[in-house]
């Protein structure tokens, strides 16, 4: 069974026992959090779509730890005008492990 869920206006395929890298939720590494957001559904007794979500259907998730992701260098230039800037980046996610998806 697995459920397309949407975490911050971007898609996640979840699946029960599995980790998924989202972008920073603020909660701290341990705590509980259900996303009611489900898109899809599908299961044994087949696929259910949302309209824009489906419902009944929630996605319930332990918050793993938060992790830096890689670094990311954004490098500006023009050229023969003596203009060179370096400025570097590294996006923030949460690890969150999906514990059980209820479906309607």
């Amino acid at each position: 069974m697995y459920a397309v869920v949407e975490i911050s206006g971007k898609q996640y395929r979840a699946e029960q026992g599995k980790s998924l890298k989202v972008d920073r939720i603020e909660m701290d590494p341990g705590s509980d959090i259900s996303f009611e957001t489900v898109v899809l559904l599908s299961g044994d007794n087949g696929v259910k779509v949302g309209t824009p979500y489906v419902a009944g259907a929630v996605v319930k998730a332990v918050v793993d730890e938060e992790v830096k992701g890689d670094k990311v260098i954004v490098f500006k230039y023009k050229p023969k005008k003596d203009y060179r800037r370096t400025q570097g980046h590294r996006q923030k996610y949460t690890v969150i492990k999906v514990q059980e998806i209820i479906g309607a």
